[in-house]
C-alpha cells in the first residue's frame, strides 16, 4: 500500500522524500556520467561553461571557483566522485522507494542515513561555510523530523486490514 498523506505535515513529509529520491536519481546519473568523464573532458566542460561569464566578469567568484576546481582533479578523484554519487543516489532512491511503500524498516533507516549526512555537512560547514549548505542542512532535519513523526504514527496503527479505516495509510511490513 502506498503512502497517503492525512494532513498537511503528512503532505510536506511526501513532498520531502519525493525532494530526495529526486535529489538521488540526479545524484546517480551524475554518478554514471562521472564513469565515463576524464578530467580533461570535465575541464574543457568547464571552461567553455564558464568562458562567457568569465567575458563579462573576470573576477566571478563562481565561475573561478568551478576553473580552480577543475583544474585540481585527477582520475582518482573524478572515480571518487562517481562511485560516492552512485552510491549516495542509490541509497535515497531506495528508501524514498520504501517509504512510499510504507515499509516500516526505511523510516529509522532514513533517520540514520540523514543524520549521518547532517553530521557530515556540519562538519563542511565549520570548514567552508555556505549558504547552499546550510539551507540543505536545514532541510535535512526538517526531513528527519517529519520521518520521525511518521514513524511514530505508523508503529502506533494496530495491523490487519479489519483495524484500518479508508483513506488512512496501512503498514505493509513490520
Amino acid at each position: 500500500m502506498m503512502f497517503t498523506p492525512k494532513d498537511w505535515l503528512d503532505r510536506l513529509f511526501q513532498i520531502g522524500i519525493i525532494v530526495k529520491g529526486l535529489n538521488g536519481l540526479a545524484e546517480l546519473v551524475g554518478g554514471l556520467l562521472l564513469l565515463f568523464a576524464t578530467p580533461g573532458s570535465i575541464r574543457h566542460l568547464v571552461v567553455v561553461l564558464t568562458q562567457g561569464e568569465l567575458s563579462e566578469d573576470p573576477d566571478d567568484i563562481v565561475a573561478r571557483y568551478l576553473l580552480h576546481t577543475a583544474n585540481g582533479l585527477t582520475g582518482s578523484a573524478v572515480v571518487f566522485g562517481a562511485v560516492y554519487l552512485l552510491l549516495h543516489g542509490a541509497v535515497k532512491v531506495v528508501l524514498v522507494i520504501a517509504l512510499l511503500l510504507n515499509k516500516l524498516w526505511a523510516y529509522p533507516c532514513m533517520i540514520v542515513v540523514l543524520l549521518i549526512f547532517i553530521g557530515y555537512q556540519l562538519y563542511r560547514i565549520a570548514l567552508n561555510p555556505s549558504a547552499g549548505l546550510i539551507a540543505l542542512t536545514v532541510f535535512d532535519a526538517l526531513i528527519v523530523l517529519l520521518t520521525w513523526r511518521e514513524y511514530r504514527r505508523q508503529r502506533r496503527m494496530p495491523e490487519g486490514p479489519a483495524s484500518h479505516t479508508s483513506g488512512s495509510p496501512k503498514v505493509v511490513e513490520r
